[in-house]
This record gives C-alpha cells, structure tokens and sequence, in this order.
C-alpha cells in the first residue's frame, strides 16, 4: 500500500529521497495519456502498488504473482510499463513462501534501496514485515537479518509498510494484522535507524477502524507531508470486492490527533463503478505540476487488481480524485 514517500515528492528531505524532474515526454503528454476512461495502465494482477522514481524512471513494485515474490515494473511516463524479473527473488527459510504483499521501497542517501515486504513468518506463523537491501531499483534485493524487523504475535502480526520522513527522521509505518483474529486494526509508525534496517523507538498507534465504510478493518496506509502538516490516505473494508475502497486523514503530527475525512475519497461508488474495490494507494508528487494516485482495482469479472493511475486535484489537505467522463 501503502509511502509519504516517494523519490518524486517535493516536500520530503532530500537527505532520504530525491526530486528529479520529468524526462521522456512532456507534462502535457503524460496528463493526455492518463486520461484514459479509468482504463488499467498495467492489465494484469499488479495488487498494493508502490511507485518510486529514480533517475528519471518509474518503479512499481507489487505483491507477489506471475511466478515473482515481488513484482516490478518500470515506466517513464507513468502510461507504459515494461515489467522486469522478481525484484525479491530469494527468501530465507525463516519465510514461509507464497505470500509476499505490499512492497515498499525507499531511497537512502547512499543511493542505495530498501524494502519493506510482508511475508508469512515462520514462527509465529503470522504476516509479518521483512527488510531487504539492493544498489538498483529494480534489484535483486537481498533480505536483511535473520528475522522480520516487525511481528507482533499479540497483535495478529504486521503488514502494508510504508515510509516516511517528518524533520529528516524517516518512520516505517504500518497496520497491524488484527482482522486476521477478531483485534482492532491499527496504523502505527516509529523510526528508523538511519541505514533503514530496524526499528529504533517505540510504535505509536495513530489510527484505527471506525467508520461504518471502513467495516472490520483499515490498511495500507500512505503519508505525505503537505503544507505544516500531514495527509493520510489508507484503505479498507474486505479487499475481495466492490466494498473495498480508499479513505484520507490529516493531523499536524505523526502522533496526531488524527481526523478522518467523511466517507472514502474513492470507491467503486465515487468513481460511478469506473474503479471496482480501488485500494492499496500510493502518490506521485508534482509530475511536470499535476499529482497522480496510483492504485489497484478488479476487473470486470473480479478475477484481477490491474494497475491504474488518475489525477488529484486537492481540496485544502484531502486529494480527490479526478475521474474521467
């Protein structure tokens, strides 16, 4: 799901991540071509998009399919994707395999790269977050340790890490697993060590499920610094259909208060059935002026999460999303 985060974000410390400026084709073309009618911009199962920019080329990073632990695919324009081998092609044997979600990925100022995955943990047998390490964005990236850097086993587990970066401190942030045994589900976060690879202070719960939309559970949460303070989108409901759909928060800390925008800013509903189950967000920051949401959403028989991108037009702090006519 789930960063405040990317390399493309204007506001983020450039200590952790860089702003670099659109190549390949011009503002206008890219704002053309995403205009699609809500059409996939990567038909195929690409579910918990995560997006990074690096050197003038998209990264997208996915939960596992297509024979890959972590899919990734690699675009210069955000409209053509080129999908590449496994970026994480090699799991440890305290990882149980086949249920490798959510990446997410991080640029260090060393110019090297760090992902958080989520990955069935071998004792406790629960979906816990991992760490991995590579010197290209595209990988192979290699896990670090010799154990998941988050598994609360009282908690129900961990899942959906992303990142981001408030005063130069970068944070992991996350969700508990609850839904997975009847617990509530939690948003947290703490910070980083600087090279990325543990947690260095104690988690603090930021926000949880309390909206009749929201059902039992909310998830893959993605932070942005904007303005003096901060925007959360996150996802929730049961992700197997239509119900599922992306909510926004704003606070002015990462420990809040944190208050909920009314309803979710887009669902299968908001978008006139254009999006079936949209989730698992991330943004794109200030492409040639305009910003993206990039998400997964079902197709038409239910079978797939295909890859999408639409406009944001912000409204004070809360993004909403532009759907096409």
């Amino acid at each position: 799901m789930k960063s405040a985060r990317r390399a493309a974000l204007a506001s983020v410390s450039a200590a952790i991540m860089t702003v670099l400026a659109v190549t390949g084709c011009t503002a206008a073309a890219e704002q053309s071509a995403l205009a699609t009618a809500g059409a996939p911009v990567l038909n195929a199962n690409f579910a918990d998009p995560d997006v990074m920019k690096v050197d003038g080329t998209y990264f997208a990073y996915a939960t596992n399919d297509n024979n890959r632990n972590v899919q990734v695919a690699s675009s210069t324009d955000l409209v053509d994707w080129d999908v590449l081998p496994d970026a994480l092609p090699e799991l440890p044997n305290w990882i149980i395999p086949g249920k490798t979600w959510a990446p997410e990925v991080t640029r260090l100022t060393d110019n090297s790269f760090v992902m958080y995955f989520t990955a069935t943990n071998f004792a406790p047998t629960l979906q816990c977050i991992g760490v991995a390490t590579a010197t290209d964005p595209a990988g192979p990236f290699t896990v670090q340790g010799d154990a998941m850097i988050v598994c609360p086993e009282d908690q129900g587990g961990a899942i959906d890490a992303s990142t981001v970066v408030i005063d130069d401190v970068l944070y992991l942030v996350w969700k508990n697993d609850g839904n997975c045994c009847e617990l509530d589900t939690w948003i947290q976060a703490a910070t980083l060590s600087p090279d990325g690879r543990s947690i260095t202070g104690d988690p603090i719960r930021i926000l949880k499920q309390t909206e009749e939309w929201e059902g039992a559970l909310i998830e893959a949460p993605t932070i942005v610094a904007r303005g003096s303070g901060l925007v959360m989108l996150y996802s929730a409901n049961s992700y197997g259909g239509d119900q599922y759909a992306v909510g926004a928060a704003t606070a002015a800390s990462i420990d809040g208060p944190w208050r909920k925008e009314v309803g979710p800013i887009l669902s299968t509903d908001t978008s006139g059935g254009l999006y079936r189950g949209p989730g698992g967000q991330d943004l794109v920051m200030d492409v040639g002026g305009q910003d993206y949401i990039v998400f997964h959403a079902w197709d038409k028989d239910y079978t797939y999460r295909a890859l999408h991108v639409a406009e944001i037009d912000w409204d004070a702090d809360i993004p909403r999303v532009v759907i096409p006519d």
